[in-house]
């Protein structure tokens, strides 16, 4: 074989170097996968749950400690549920019992207002009568009397004052007083007659019954 010939062959000699320097090369640019870390399954790693002790690992010092734990909280608490529905019934009452205080006070109070307005009311009684004697003169129909009479009976009014004693209506003993019977066959109940002088009320208080005359049934 010529030296030209030799030349031109492949070096053979230097391919496990290349291969080497290849996988070396290989090695060092490219990243490895790292690898799986092991997957820990349940019976490698049992949960805490698993591990707690149950109710039959307990003994029994500890199973009568848990016991009487729970009898004690119970206590508490239906003495609680005691404690609370006493405060409630304690507060219902005294709520009733405010409630009443105030019914009561305020009946007081309209009883006391009533009673002033009558007692003055009542004291002034006598000029409504002479009003009312003047009126059935015709001393009323004009001039400054019939303007002055006018007033005081509209504060009467509101006052709250009312007249008892109407001609024509049936005859009540709570608030008519019969001076005079007169027999009428035309009737059949006791009716009034004639006012002789008009009675007078504020609320449910009389402060004077009507003098009246009553026909009354002829036998």
């Amino acid at each position: 074989m010529s030296e030209r010939e030799e030349s031109n062959m492949p070096d053979e000699s230097n391919e496990p170097d290349r291969q080497d320097a290849d996988g070396a090369h290989g090695e060092a640019g490219t990243p490895q996968p790292a690898a799986a870390e092991p997957e820990q399954t349940e019976e490698a790693a049992p949960s805490a749950a698993a591990s707690a002790p149950g109710p039959d690992d307990l003994s029994d010092e500890d199973r009568a400690l848990l016991e009487g734990e729970a009898a004690a909280i119970e206590a508490e608490r239906a003495a609680f549920e005691a404690k609370s529905a006493a405060q409630l019934d304690e507060l219902q009452r005294l709520r009733a019992e405010y409630v009443n205080y105030r019914n009561r006070t305020e009946r007081e109070r309209a009883g006391d207002r009533d009673a002033t307005t009558a007692s003055v009311i009542k004291a002034m009684l006598p000029a409504l009568d002479g009003l009312d004697l003047a009126e059935k003169h015709g001393d009323l129909a004009e001039g400054p009397l019939a303007l002055v009479a006018q007033k005081l009976r509209a504060s009467f009014d509101q006052l709250g004052v009312v007249r008892l004693g109407e001609v024509g209506e049936a005859f009540d003993i709570d608030k008519h007083e019969a001076v005079a019977q007169l027999p009428n066959p035309e009737v059949t109940e006791m009716v009034v007659a004639d006012v002789v002088q008009s009675g007078y009320r504020v609320g449910e208080r009389t402060l004077r019954a009507a003098k009246v005359a009553v026909f009354v049934p002829a036998e």
